[in-house]
């Protein structure tokens, strides 16, 4: 099953696939402790210890990894066989990507009303706060979809340079 999927989404794609085992259980674990506190019924040293289990577990995996034979074929999300252009849109992606889960976490967890009661009552700074907020998130969606735009560009320009075609 691991060497389908390796083989599958190449050896960096599985890695990061395969991340969400440790990943998940860890972003459980930041969300139940801030919760924790407020309402007693949360567990989050359960979640952490899960997500610890876990990690090491996808370490373990990461360590064999270079003994799985793949296919040798073109690969969205191949290190190895990406451009330095691919790169790059990539590591935007991520970044892009990453502001805006951060955004939305922290707008899962906040209580709107004493902001929203600010802006209503016309006050200046929480309604340049509401306003940096807005601008953040806009920017973070353009970010993401210009930089898979991009990235996807970079993509089908190395399909077809391997494959023997032109553009």
């Amino acid at each position: 099953m691991i060497n389908g999927l390796v083989n599958r989404f190449g050896r960096t794609g599985f890695a990061a696939l395969s991340s969400l085992i440790w990943a998940l259980p860890m972003a459980a674990w930041a969300g139940s402790s801030d919760l924790s506190p407020i309402d007693k019924t949360a567990y989050p040293w359960v979640a952490l210890a899960i997500g610890l289990v876990m990690l090491v577990v996808w370490l373990l995996l990461l360590t064999r990894l270079r003994g799985i034979e793949v296919a040798p074929r073109q690969r969205r999300f191949d290190l190895q066989q990406m451009s330095s252009g691919e790169k790059r849109w990539t590591l935007g992606l991520a970044a892009f990507a990453t502001g805006l889960i951060a955004w939305l976490n922290g707008a899962a967890t906040v209580d709107w009303g004493p902001l929203v009661a600010a802006v209503s009552a016309g006050k200046v700074g929480p309604t340049l706060l509401a306003l940096g907020l807005a601008v953040f998130l806009l920017a973070m969606v353009a970010g993401v979809w210009l930089s898979w735009r991009k990235e996807s560009t970079a993509y089908e320009a190395r399909v077809l340079i391997y494959a023997g075609g032109e553009r």
